[in-house]
């Protein structure tokens, strides 16, 4: 793949570009996330989403643990090179919170947040394996806290 279109990209300190992901068919913004050179290759090889955490510090492919994949048809970038458009066919809800898009709350001229859409799923059904796990993590790491505190620790 010719790369050459990255020395057009302006990457902020961090290695970072804003991405704006766009519902190709309505036009509707459903998220922003942010990617690195590695997840923005990874993307346009994949024609899927990949996008760089920045507070796990790794990389994340929407989609992986919901289903809700994102395929891309275009990826633009802006005048200035600092951030991407990315316009893609989205399956199910691309906010984490259940709704098609994570702009799904509205403030009003008296500063209300209002609601401007409903959820499309239940985020505890569609994560209910990862809240499982997170769950059985937090125990084994308090058992594991409450065993070194006792003295028992392993050395």
């Amino acid at each position: 793949m010719n790369e050459d279109f990255l020395e057009k990209l302006r990457f902020n300190a961090d290695g970072l570009i804003p991405a704006i992901i766009q519902e190709r068919k309505t036009g509707r913004v459903l998220m922003m996330a942010w990617m690195n050179r590695d997840s923005l290759l990874k993307t346009i090889e994949t024609k899927r989403t990949w996008f760089w955490s920045r507070s796990r510090q790794k990389y994340w492919m929407k989609g992986e643990s919901s289903g809700h994949v994102q395929r891309v048809e275009k990826l633009s970038f802006d005048c200035d090179g600092d951030t991407l458009l990315l316009e893609v066919e989205q399956v199910g809800a691309a906010c984490h919170e259940g709704y098609k898009s994570c702009f799904f709350r509205d403030i009003s001229a008296e500063g209300a947040i209002l609601s401007n859409d409903e959820p499309l799923v239940k985020p505890e059904v569609v994560y209910k394996d990862k809240v499982k796990e997170a769950r059985r993590q937090e125990k084994l790491k308090g058992a594991s806290e409450k065993s070194a505190a006792d003295g028992r620790g392993t050395a």
